[in-house]
């Protein structure tokens, strides 16, 4: 392989290379600095006349007496079934202090969107244990639903308690988890790896680990080394994969610093343009493929800049994924966890996975009529900013203290605690039990009947 000594420019993670034999996108490159230090790099553009390589690394320490060296090959993860309880860097690199992964194969990170004629329907329930998302937006096996939250709030803590709690309900099948996390903070990352080892959590996980004072570079590798690990795992041992992807925005971030190093044309906000098919190029990569056993499941995290969300990164997520599930601010402040507001919360695949042999027979009604009753009641709060809660009628006051209900017995509940779905529904009901009967206009009568504490304690008695 020839080495090029032809730098004409560097610029932010940029390097411009000009002479070179025909080179390919996305070639790995080798950069070798005065000092005998090597980076890596890939091929982010390539001409007749220059060659761009955007360095993993950083550019510290690069000039134009540095060599380059074209590779040919293109970036691979080393993969094998003993990845399972290792961490690694954002370029995979150990960081537990073990030893190099053994690779049963070296494979391409940038991964193919799965043919939507291969794909199989998400139908198959996954219980988190968190109610408001197992009762109200069910996560189903082969679904991407986002997490969309804001600065300050604690998407990190619902991260690893679904991570923890995670598992496909009374079946026997391997289940694993891959959590990916771009330009967290060093404290962050002790946090997580504390919970994962104190918990045990990590037996099952692979980590990948990407600090904010790594090179911006590396986080868009991050997701793209976790879903190869998710897709091999998935695929060859047919194991369920839950891929957590935390946090979005840096990695977008990262996009349009690396955009704007190449002087391209912005489009909203700054943001390169071709984000929308940045992003599906991640997230369509999860799903259940017809004749593989094995499934993806993705819950992509992103911050809202300014609890925003119209701003470009959660708009053309929610374009691509099946949902979101939304933390409310508000709810922080006044000491509920998980602060998940249901009302603008949403799982397009719910209707696919509950009901008779998945969860329960009235889990749909039971979660619609918790929806419709939470719902009138916050908009009653309002009404009684204005008119004073004196001018409620008592139907209009049931449904007032219902609200506070949920979210105090509901919504809230332990960082620790794991509730299985009957739990949820039979919680749900003891909810509804403050209502008036003829209020429950979106449950059937036989499941009234069948599981209305009022009628549970006449036929236990």
């Amino acid at each position: 392989m020839k080495e090029y000594k032809t730098i004409t420019e560097i610029s932010g993670p940029l390097i411009f290379v000009e002479k070179t034999e025909p080179v390919g996108y996305g070639e790995l490159v080798y950069i070798t600095m005065p000092d005998g230090e090597t980076k890596r790099g890939q091929v982010l553009d390539t001409s007749h006349d220059v060659v761009v390589v955007q360095v993993f690394e950083g550019t510290r320490g690069i000039n134009r007496a540095s060599a380059v060296r074209f590779t040919g090959d293109i970036v691979r993860l080393p993969v094998s079934y003993d990845i399972l309880g290792r961490v690694l860097s954002g370029s995979g690199e150990p960081l537990d202090g073990g030893p190099k992964v053994v690779p049963e194969e070296r494979r391409e990170i940038i991964g193919a969107a799965i043919n939507p004629s291969a794909r199989t329907y998400p139908r198959e329930f996954i219980q988190t244990g968190i109610s408001t998302i197992d009762g109200m937006n069910t996560l189903v096996r082969g679904q991407k639903l986002p997490l969309f939250s804001g600065s300050g709030l604690p998407h990190n803590d619902v991260a690893l308690q679904i991570a923890r709690q995670a598992k496909v309900r009374g079946q026997e099948e391997s289940f694993a988890v891959v959590f990916a996390a771009m330009g967290i903070t060093n404290e962050e990352a002790q946090y997580f790896m504390r919970d994962f080892e104190r918990t045990g959590a990590l037996e099952r996980a692979v980590v990948f680990l990407n600090l904010a004072d790594d090179p911006a570079i590396e986080r868009l590798l991050t997701p793209r080394m976790a879903l190869t690990a998710a897709e091999f795992l998935a695929y060859e041992y047919d194991m369920h994969v839950l891929v957590i992807l935390t946090d979005m925005t840096n990695y977008c971030e990262s996009l349009r610093e690396i955009s704007a190093a190449r002087e391209e044309v912005p489009g909203r906000r700054g943001y390169p343009g071709y984000m929308y098919t940045d992003l599906a190029t991640i997230y369509e990569r999860a799903g259940r493929i017809k004749g593989r056993k094995g499934t993806i499941t993705q819950i992509p995290i992103l911050t809202m800049p300014g609890d925003d969300i119209t701003h470009p990164i959660p708009d053309l997520t929610g374009y691509i994924t099946e949902g979101q599930i939304v933390l409310k601010r508000e709810l922080h402040a006044r000491g509920i966890y998980p602060p998940i507001d249901v009302l603008p919360s949403l799982s397009r695949l719910m209707k696919e996975g509950i009901g008779p042999g998945m969860t329960r027979e009235d889990h749909a009604q039971v979660s619609d009529q918790l929806y419709a009753a939470y719902a009138e009641g916050v908009d009653l709060r309002g009404l009684v900013a204005i008119v004073g809660e004196e001018s409620l009628s008592e139907r209009d006051r049931r449904f007032l203290r219902f609200a506070d209900s949920f979210e105090d017995k509901f919504v809230r509940q332990g960082r620790e605690e794991d509730r299985d779905i009957d739990a949820t529904l039979d919680l749900g009901w003891e909810l509804l039990a403050q209502l008036p009967e003829d209020q429950l206009i979106k449950i059937e009568r036989k499941f009234i009947e069948k599981y209305h504490p009022k009628y549970r304690k006449a036929e236990g008695s």
